[in-house]
Parts: structure tokens; C-alpha cells; sequence
């Protein structure tokens, strides 16, 4: 009888989340039945995004998350032993599954060879942060050769492809990120061209100085008090996509800034999104990722922890702006 390891969601999260809040377990799993298949996982993938849906999970649930895992049993052949399956199976090592998805999540898939390049950018590069990056970009803040962009959590999952897709765009990029060493990845190696610690540096006096005539385009990932000094230094007419907000995740009672001055009288468009938007377009943005990635034209890093045991201590490493890029646990 197969065993799963099993993370469990105890307790709505009060502030940052605590390690009490999740119950690790060990359940036995059933034999498959008819077009069911069985995985364990290889990568985990740790997201933002995972702290600010907690307030809709239900008490007593597997806690939410995308995994990489192999197919080691199966009754289905769409699904046949040893491929790779991408699927959101929530923190546990093994999952029995029929190829369909669980709730809201999305359809378990199969992952394609990615050559010399590591199984793991399926979470990243080539899976839900690239297709972030990429549509949250290209479709709301439209960026032209020439124009002034910015990103917070430009050293993040979402925000490293955002820079460099802005770069390949032709843009002049800005990147705001929490340590010089950060900072200097994105310049150096990333090809950003400026970089502000918002930790160490002045916002309202670095902005001038990095972008003199202003910002034509905002990827905004933190939201907060650093959301409203960059709208404020914007152009008129500028275009700012929010993907996030993870400043105030962890709050109990979040700060609200005024947004509502900047956008008014700069005219500016300020658009929220779900990478779900483009589910149905995913293929597209993944392929001209992996050819801008075989290129050299998009480096990808990622901060990888081994054991699974150490999913929530990398979980709140990663809300603390612990990580570089991707954050990943390693089965």
C-alpha cells in the first residue's frame, strides 16, 4: 500500500503564517481504479499567490500548490509510467488522479521534453510565472521600443522574465528589489538597467534620477506605500498591469494607499489580472519563452530546497523575499 505525505490546512493564517498552521500527515492511498493514475512528486512549486488565496481554503483541506511528479502506476494510457505530469495536487508526495481537475484547479497535463534544459522550469520559465510574465505584460501594459519600464519584485519569479521580455522589447528597465545583491543579478546578468534597493534607497529621490522623463509602463508585484510613490512618477497616459500585492499579504489589516490622485490626473491605466485570462493561449506563451530562453535572451535562476519537510520554512523564507528567482522544494 502506497503512503502519502501530506500537508494539511489547520487554521486560517493570522499575520504571517505560523508552522502550526499546517498539519503534516501520512494517509495510506486506495488501488486505482479504471483511467486513474498514480504520481509522486519531484518539484514543488512555492508561490505568493498561495498566501493570499489561503482566506478561501477550507479548514481540514490539502494545502494548495502546483508540483511536478512522475507517473509511477497507471490505468489510464493518455497517462502512461514515467512521463512527467504537471498538476495542482497541493502539498502532498503522492496523488492518485483520472487526468481531470480537482475543484477550480486546472487540468493535470503531461510536460514536454525540454532537452538539455532542467524538468523544473515547467514551474517557472515555461509554466504559470513565465505565462504571467508574459501575458500580464505584453497584453496590458503594451510596450513599445523606447518606453521607460518598471518592475517590483524584480527579482522574483514573475518579475526576472518581465524585465528581460521588456529588454528583448527594447525598453529602458527599472527594477525594484529588497538587497544590492539582487540588484546587481538583474543588472549584470538579467540586463536590467538600473536598479533601486527600496530597502536603502530614497524612492521619491532614486526615481528621478534612474528615469528623468518619467515611466511609461508599471508591472506592479508588491502593491503598498512603494505602488504609490512609482504612480506618482509616472507619464500621462501610462500603463500599469498589478499582478500582485504581496506588501500586504501578511498584514491583518492591511494599509490602503490612495491611488486614486496619480491615475486621475495622469490619466494613467491601471489594470488587475489573472493569469488565468489566457489559459486557452498558455502554449503560445510558453513556446516563445523556451525559444527566448534557448536564445540566451532569458536567464532563469532558482532557489531550490531539498526535502519535503522543509515545504512551509521555504514557504515563509519566500514570503520574507528570501529567494532569487523561482522557488522551489525538491521532493
Amino acid at each position: 500500500m502506497v503512503k502519502s505525505k501530506v500537508y494539511i490546512f489547520e487554521k486560517q493564517f493570522d499575520g504571517f503564517p505560523k508552522e502550526d498552521d499546517l498539519k503534516l500527515i501520512e494517509e495510506e492511498l486506495r488501488p486505482l481504479n479504471e483511467e486513474e493514475f498514480l504520481t509522486e512528486a519531484v518539484y514543488h512549486s512555492i508561490d505568493p499567490y498561495m498566501r493570499s488565496f489561503a482566506p478561501r481554503l477550507n479548514v481540514g483541506t490539502v494545502f494548495i500548490g502546483t508540483q511536478i511528479a512522475k507517473i509511477v502506476e497507471s490505468n489510464n494510457p493518455k497517462f502512461p509510467v514515467g512521463r512527467y505530469v504537471l498538476g495542482d495536487f497541493g502539498w502532498r508526495t503522492h496523488t492518485i488522479s483520472n487526468g481531470k481537475p480537482i475543484g477550480s484547479s486546472r487540468f493535470p497535463y503531461l510536460l514536454p521534453d525540454f532537452g538539455e534544459l532542467p524538468l523544473s522550469y515547467g514551474l517557472g520559465v515555461f509554466g504559470m510565472p513565465g505565462c504571467t510574465a508574459y501575458f500580464g505584460f505584453l497584453e496590458i501594459c503594451k510596450p513599445k521600443a523606447g518606453n521607460t519600464v518598471i518592475v517590483t519584485g524584480a527579482a522574483g519569479a514573475v518579475g526576472s522574465i518581465v524585465g528581460q521580455i521588456a529588454k528583448i522589447k527594447g525598453c529602458t528597465v527599472i527594477g525594484v528589489v529588497g538587497s544590492d545583491e539582487k540588484g546587481k543579478w538583474i543588472v549584470d546578468e538579467l540586463g536590467y538597467d538600473h536598479y533601486i534597493n527600496y530597502k536603502m534607497a530614497d524612492l521619491k529621490q532614486a526615481l528621478p534620477e534612474v528615469a528623468p522623463k518619467g515611466i511609461d509602463c508599471y508591472f506592479d508585484n508588491v502593491g503598498g506605500e512603494i505602488s504609490t510613490t512609482i504612480l506618482y512618477h509616472m507619464k500621462p497616459f501610462g500603463r500599469i498591469a498589478v499582478c500582485g500585492c504581496i506588501s500586504g499579504y501578511n498584514e491583518k489589516e492591511p494599509k490602503a494607499s490612495p491611488v486614486q490622485p496619480p491615475v486621475v490626473s495622469r490619466q494613467l491605466r491601471m489594470e488587475g489580472f489573472s493569469i488565468h485570462r489566457w489559459t486557452d493561449r498558455w502554449s503560445e506563451a510558453i513556446s516563445q519563452n523556451r525559444k527566448w530562453t534557448e536564445q540566451g535572451k532569458i536567464k532563469y535562476r532558482e532557489t531550490v530546497t531539498n526535502g519535503f519537510e522543509n515545504m512551509f520554512s521555504t514557504f515563509v523564507n519566500m514570503l520574507q523575499g528570501g529567494n532569487t528567482g523561482k522557488t522551489i522544494v525538491k521532493a
